[in-house]
């Protein structure tokens, strides 16, 4: 396996590279810019980062959800429930709930890689002053807003899969709360808990949540993305690597996967309770997404709204971390594709 991996996503993403000098022809100049990378790639290697993502960073999500939905009394910390639940569930137990995102996330981070290529060529045509983002050698160079635009455009085509994988997910998670307190279980594994969704409420009750997890995955893509194109825009410059044709160690794609998985949980994580609470609730608990806010609000406070951060951004560094590194080994070798 090579110990580098190519330091962008797309072409040139997050490089830093002098635009074309005053005498330079911006018409030739834009008939040399390389045609944009495969999409295919993009959407498979996003695949390949997804499995990562979930195979690291499942059990604290699992913690997450528990910590968002128990009730105002229960009083515990991140470390005593991840504790509890791996003495009394054991491995299979922080793995509860697993099946919806790992199937789901193939797609769902496909979607969201391939989205985010999708987006830069939208940015990119958008862009009035191209020329000015051509180097000499013919590579359009974004910036980081313009990356920043392109992951809030991610978000949108992923949605469809993540919103339904979502409700199925924090269900199975909510009804292992339920059995350890006596409860009965409802649901025997994620199929049967999509299957009884559907009989219960319809396709509607299966995209319950659905603008919730666009409000969290929007901007949370836009600091996914952006975080990371920085991250490694600025680790190139420590490190004195030319970013035209250098590569980053990947100790330093691991470090910029972390920080922008934490800086996503960071924005994402208001929205997210409110989705856990909307999703897992029972029919009819709430009218709409201000009525689970103005409950929360009334029962709880507002420190309520950040409820499950903890495990949220323990989970971050390292699952997000594991995915950057993927995809960008997945890219690497899907480099014949372009």
């Amino acid at each position: 396996m090579s110990t580098k991996v190519e330091p962008t996503i797309g072409e040139g993403v997050g490089t830093d590279v002098p635009p074309v000098t005053a005498t330079s022809d911006p018409t030739k100049t834009a008939a040399k810019v390389e045609k944009p990378e495969s999409g295919l790639k993009s959407f498979l290697s996003g695949g390949v980062g997804g499995v990562c993502v979930v195979l690291v960073g499942h059990p604290l999500d699992l913690i997450k959800v528990r910590l968002q939905t128990a009730a105002p009394s229960m009083q515990a910390s991140t470390f005593s429930l991840f504790r509890n639940t791996f003495v009394k569930e054991g491995i299979p137990g922080l793995y509860r709930g697993v099946s919806a995102p790992l199937v789901a996330v193939t797609p769902i981070f496909a979607l969201s890689f391939w989205g985010y290529d999708m987006g830069k060529r939208v940015v990119k045509y958008a862009d009035v002053g191209a020329s000015t983002h051509v180097t000499e050698g013919g590579s359009y160079q974004f910036s980081i807003k313009q990356l920043v635009v392109a992951g809030g455009l991610s978000a949108i085509p992923t949605t469809v899969i993540t919103a339904p994988s979502e409700r199925i997910k924090c269900l199975l998670q909510v009804q292992a709360n339920e059995i350890e307190r006596g409860g009965k279980a409802k649901y025997t594994g994620m199929v049967d808990c999509g299957r009884q969704i559907l009989r219960e409420g319809g396709i509607r009750s299966l995209y319950r949540g659905t603008v919730l997890t666009l409000a969290r995955d929007g901007p949370g893509s836009m600091a996914w993305f952006g975080v990371y194109e920085l991250t490694k825009r600025e680790l190139m410059r420590a490190q004195g690597i030319d970013p035209a044709t250098g590569q980053l160690s990947p100790l330093a794609i691991l470090t910029a996967g972390g920080l922008a998985g934490m800086a996503c949980w960071s924005v994402a994580i208001p929205p997210d309770v409110l989705k856990s609470r909307f999703q897992t609730a029972p029919e009819g608990k709430y009218t709409g997404i201000y009525d689970v806010f103005k409950h929360l609000m009334k029962e709880e406070g507002l420190s309520a709204m950040y409820k499950g951060i903890g495990p949220a951004l323990i989970r971050a560094f390292p699952a997000n971390a594991a995915c950057f590194f993927g995809m960008e080994l997945a890219r690497e070798a899907l480099a014949f594709m372009d």
